[in-house]
């Protein structure tokens, strides 16, 4: 049995960039920015990676309209202190330059975050 892999389409929206998150409603800064400054990445075809403390995670994600606004919505799949760890998620932009979001564990901790555009 084959399995054939589907190309997602690359698109050009405001989310794709590496964020900075500079607040979570869960955790603190301290823990937040552990190993590295805490980020998410989003490329065009609305895949992209995270970390913040000792989680990170690869993201397949698409874009949905919810009101008025745009929102990438996604799934992760990664770790969490070398623990195999999946949830869900989603970023809403606030302007070109700022981000709110969240993200959250299956079946666990969900948190709120904020994120500036990096440089």
């Amino acid at each position: 049995m084959s399995v054939t892999k589907l190309e997602k389409a690359e698109a050009d929206h405001g989310f794709i960039g590496i964020w900075h998150i500079y607040e979570m409603s869960e955790w603190d800064e301290d823990y937040f920015n552990m190993e590295t400054q805490a980020y998410i990445e989003i490329q065009a075809d609305n895949s992209g990676d995270f970390q913040f403390g000792l989680v990170s995670g690869y993201i397949d994600g698409y874009i949905e309209q919810t009101g008025d606004k745009e929102r990438l919505s996604f799934t992760w799949e990664g770790q969490d202190e070398m623990d195999e760890a999946n949830g869900s998620g989603w970023l809403e932009l606030n302007g070109d330059d700022d981000v709110e979001g969240l993200i959250g564990f299956h079946m666990g901790d969900r948190s709120t975050f904020q994120a500036k555009r990096a440089s």
